[in-house]
């Protein structure tokens, strides 16, 4: 059996480590005057859930994530992306 050892310093860097991706990807991370863009790109959507562009195409595909195709660029309400987030929480 390989045993491991866990020192305080492995936490606390640990704790640092989440906290600092959690804040990278939180819609609070924003100043206090700067408001949430009501309409965001795919990349943009990309980087929020944490998923490649085939996931996103198959989510546009199967309906799970609600969009809107301007021109040749595809768009995604801000609002319905965080209530397609809470309800599948």
């Amino acid at each position: 059996m390989n045993v491991e050892l866990i020192t305080k310093e492995d936490l606390e860097q640990f704790k640092t480590d989440i906290i600092n991706e959690i804040r990278r990807y939180s819609p609070f991370n924003r100043k206090k005057d700067e408001q949430a863009k009501q309409w965001i790109k795919s990349f943009e959507v990309r980087k929020l859930l944490g998923i490649s562009p085939g996931t996103l195409q198959n989510m546009r595909l199967k309906g799970t994530i609600p969009y809107k195709k301007i021109g040749g660029l595809i768009f995604y309400r801000y609002e319905g992306i965080v209530e397609m987030m809470n309800t599948k929480a």
